[in-house]
């Protein structure tokens, strides 16, 4: 075959690797973005919720101690 018989096929091939690219990155975002950030953020209300109670729980060890000290 001529060069010239390779060009078009060449173009084509490219064209359809861009597309099949084009649409691989643009479902791998649409589905671990949100997801990505849903997680985070019940990660992060998890986080404040143990770090509340280790406080509460600390406030009332200390109202213990505060209450057994007192004749």
């Amino acid at each position: 075959m001529s060069a010239r018989g390779h060009t078009p096929q060449l173009v084509g091939s490219l064209l359809v690797a861009i597309a099949i690219v084009a649409v691989t990155i643009i479902a791998v975002t649409a589905k671990l973005g949100p997801t990505s950030a849903a997680e985070r953020e019940a990660r992060e209300e998890r986080l404040e919720l143990r770090m509340e109670r280790e406080q509460e729980r600390r406030e009332a060890r200390e109202e213990l101690l505060e209450e057994r000290r007192e004749p």
